[in-house]
């Protein structure tokens, strides 16, 4: 009875997995995520609300049903390995877009329920292998991104400083001050309005040109050149750690096949064993045994 309880949880994986692995499965929730983002579009004409309330609101709900029924499958392809339904980042984002949908605070409010639908639609990339590359080369590339805002904060906050000390007094609009300074630099960076600048600061004093010069240079260039190097970087991770996941690796699926071939080979040859067996024993009797050479048979 043991054995059969812990087999159903096998079994539900199994035929649940193969679902969830279908490439019609695929298709109709990535239809369906279509859908719903037509459906947010839809609801942003006051027309289309006012014409169509109910029968917006009933697609709202056949949606929602839908993705839950999505994220039940998911979660019962893993129901031998729960463990493994939340090891995978993209579960937990499905599993929290359609969960947080039902919570009270969130059907209540307007501005959380049009956010978490709008979510939905992210879930796209999922179905996308390029864009799922791209979401993971993101995720990768924060802690570098987060090292060149801090060099990239340090270096306007170092400008701006200088440009408030020698441009203060006769361009207070834009150096009047360390925020307006760094906002001045800032565009700077982006290559807008430089030309004016630098007359300006021409007019100024002519070693301005070389406060221009150089920040444009590690500003524009090196740092820009820097962040490009973290996100292709990111980019090459992403690619190979997608390609690792797409390599064929043995599956649970293919290990419980295994063994159960093996435990029907080991059924076989006990059916043959019994087999061979019920022969002997309908054999009769024989009337003398055979005695090994050099031994009367009458001796006793």
């Amino acid at each position: 009875m043991l054995d059969r309880t812990g087999r159903l949880p096998q079994a539900l994986a199994i035929h649940s997995r193969r679902v969830v692995n279908s490439t019609a499965f695929g298709v109709t929730v990535f239809c369906l995520i279509l859908g719903n983002a037509v459906l947010l579009g839809l609801e942003t004409y006051d027309a289309a609300v006012h014409q169509w309330h109910d029968v917006l609101k009933a697609a709202e709900h056949v949606f929602l049903a839908a993705f839950t029924a999505e994220i039940a499958l998911r979660a019962a392809a893993h129901a031998d390995r729960p463990k493994d339904f939340f090891r995978d980042p993209w579960n937990l984002f499905d599993l929290a877009v359609v969960t947080l949908a039902f919570v009270p605070f969130a059907r209540e409010n307007a501005t959380v329920l049009r956010l978490l639908r709008l979510a939905r639609v992210l879930r796209a990339a999922r179905f996308l292998p390029q864009l799922r590359i791209v979401v993971v080369a993101v995720g990768k590339s924060l802690p570098g991104t987060l090292s060149f805002l801090l060099v990239g904060a340090l270096l306007l906050y170092v400008y701006a400083m200088v440009g408030w000390v020698f441009f203060a007094d006769d361009a207070p609009e834009q150096y009047g001050s360390l925020g307006r300074a760094a906002l001045t630099l800032f565009l700077l960076i982006t290559l807008d309005g430089l030309g004016d600048a630098v007359r300006a600061g021409l007019e100024i004093s002519r070693w301005s040109i070389l406060y221009y010069a150089s920040f444009v240079l590690l500003g524009s260039f090196v740092l820009v050149n820097l962040l490009v190097g973290v996100v292709i970087n990111s980019l090459e991770e992403a690619r190979q750690l997608e390609a690792e996941g797409a390599s064929p690796t043995p599956s649970a699926d293919t290990a419980v096949s295994s063994t159960e071939q093996v435990h029907a080979r080991i059924a076989e040859a006990r059916a043959a064993l019994d087999a061979v067996e019920q022969s002997l024993a309908r054999l009769p009797p024989q009337a003398g045994t055979v005695n090994a050479p050099g031994h009367d048979a009458l001796s006793p």
